[in-house]
């Protein structure tokens, strides 16, 4: 019953962008953070952005600056916007929630998962 839904992904040249969308439905959205992670072949799961229920967000080094992470409780949706994208920004895009995280980039900590969007920045 548990569903997070991602869509926005596909093939895009360096310095281009891209909004990934993530919609949720199976729990109650507005209780719950909401995370980004990505992963790259032969690579481990990195955290990418966060979002709890305030207005406060979180980025990962290589990523702050260049992705905005928002949600529309409205629409029980979240978003990814991804800008000036690089060849190293290349991975599987992953949509995660959790309840009451103690440490926001760890995967471990998330309850419910997207099935994952590909990402690709050519060159």
């Amino acid at each position: 019953q548990v569903q997070l839904v991602e869509s926005g992904g596909g093939l895009v040249p360096s310095g281009g962008s891209l909004r990934l969308s993530c919609a949720v439905s199976g729990f109650v959205f507005s209780s719950y953070d909401m995370a980004w992670f990505r992963q790259a072949p032969g690579k481990e799961r990195e955290f990418v952005a966060y979002i709890p229920r305030s207005i406060l967000t979180y980025y990962a080094d290589s990523v702050k600056g260049r992705f905005t992470i928002s949600r529309d409780n409205a629409k029980n949706t979240v978003y990814l916007r991804m800008n000036s994208l690089k060849a190293e920004d290349t991975a599987v895009y992953y949509c995660a929630a959790a309840r009451g995280p103690t440490v926001i980039r760890n995967p471990h900590e998330y309850d419910y998962w997207g099935q994952g969007t590909q990402v690709t920045v050519s060159s």
